[in-house]
């Protein structure tokens, strides 16, 4: 059995920390190298100390006076490096075989594309590497080597349903679509005439799932299920016509594979990230997770419904950036990641979150980045242009 050395991008978000849980009951399996937070450099140093990791890296470089007195507090000899340097170096190590990219939003990108350059087996839960980069670094990992192995439970529950051979498209091994599955969110049933008021608290009271605050409101408004068709394009070599979103406010069916013979194979579990975490942690072994098995005689009701894509104009938005393509989906996930900072702090009502996207997607490009830089330019442009409105409009 193969020792991974593992490097965390994130370990103190959900995603890090439910990581580190299997890790920690798979102690054999795993050596940690690497930690990364983003400023949170108490609990940070609490896992450089637990997992013996040698290096901790905070992107905030003002903490690092901070975290650096935690580590000895904490008894931890980790290195201490910072800033977006730091997290790319750590990415691209020689002695770190396998990286958990686990870093929220477009600040993931760059050290999550260290390591498709450096040939790494990536776990990736930092979909807007595929969102803003899908073609450039789909084409640097398949370069490199790198093995990229899908940490989202919807696109994890499509690699277990698909057969290993889906590089070549889904045609070839006889798939006619790929169905993501989304809970709905906590406003499935809310009155229309009821979203402008809601408050960033409700927003990320998720039902069913344990998220951080801005995936929380990106389920709300059901932009995360957008953001994930367009990473199941790229992840699975998919057309857009072969991706569907199914409302299943269960989340116990996590996702669907439709085959051309008329079957249906579908992965279901509790609503729990530790297992998608762990298939790919050991694939193609099965580990412990920690998870509680579901159990089918006390579920009686499995429910599923089309999208209300009036309801949810962001998902509208998703799948209309992912037909464009070009620099759509980065300008997109640019102009998302602005309006939801604006709405958790209060300066845009929940129901502006679309406009702000739509309006900024107008000015969206039409080449195809073809590096890295040209897509980093697109983020700051239309980040530039989604402030700009939303000033107009607060």
């Amino acid at each position: 059995m193969k020792v991974r050395r593992i490097c965390v991008l994130g370990s103190t978000g959900s995603i890090g920390k439910n990581t580190l849980d299997v890790i920690a009951r798979n102690p054999e399996r795993f050596e940690v190298v690497a930690l990364t937070a983003s400023q949170n450099t108490e609990l940070l140093a609490r896992q450089c100390a637990r997992f013996n990791a040698r290096l901790a890296v905070v992107a905030d470089a003002s903490r690092v006076p901070a975290l650096r007195q935690q580590l000895q507090e904490a008894g931890s000899r980790a290195e201490v490096l910072a800033g977006k340097e730091g997290l790319v170096t750590v990415a691209g190590l020689p002695e770190v075989d396998t990286v958990m990219a686990a870093i929220v939003g477009a600040a993931g990108l760059a050290p999550t594309f260290r390591a498709a350059e450096t040939g790494k087996r990536i776990l990736l839960a930092n979909k807007e590497s595929l969102v803003m980069a899908g073609q450039v670094f789909v084409a640097e990992a398949k370069r490199n080597g790198a093995l990229v192995l899908p940490v989202d439970s919807e696109h994890n529950a499509i690699f277990q349903s698909l057969p290993p051979e889906f590089s070549d498209g889904l045609d070839a091994i006889g798939v006619e679509k790929v169905i993501l599955t989304a809970s709905g969110g906590p406003f499935l049933d809310t009155p229309a005439e009821a979203l402008p008021a809601v408050t960033p608290e409700q927003a990320c009271a998720h039902p069913n799932w344990d998220m951080g605050r801005k995936i929380s409101v990106d389920s709300a408004t059901l932009m995360n299920k957008g953001l994930e068709v367009i990473e199941a394009r790229w992840l699975f070599n998919a057309r857009p016509d072969q991706i569907e979103v199914l409302v299943h406010p269960q989340s116990i069916v996590h996702s669907m594979v439709a085959y051309r013979d008329g079957s249906v194979i579908a992965q279901l579990g509790t609503p729990d990230m530790r297992t998608p975490i762990a298939n790919v942690l050991a694939w193609p072994d099965r580990i412990e997770a920690g998870v509680r098995h579901l159990d089918l005689a006390q579920i009686n009701d499995l429910s599923f419904y089309q999208p209300d894509f009036v309801r949810f104009p962001c998902l509208s938005l998703a799948f209309s950036a992912m037909r464009q393509g070009g620099g759509a989906p980065a300008v997109l996930n640019a102009a998302n990641e602005v309006a939801v900072e604006l709405f958790l702090e209060r300066r845009i009502g929940f129901d502006r979150i679309a406009g702000v996207v739509e309006e900024t997607l107008t000015h969206a490009s039409s080449a195809q980045p073809g590096s890295l830089e040209e897509v980093m330019e697109q983020d700051r442009l239309a980040r530039s242009r989604a402030y700009e409105y939303a000033a107009k409009i607060s």
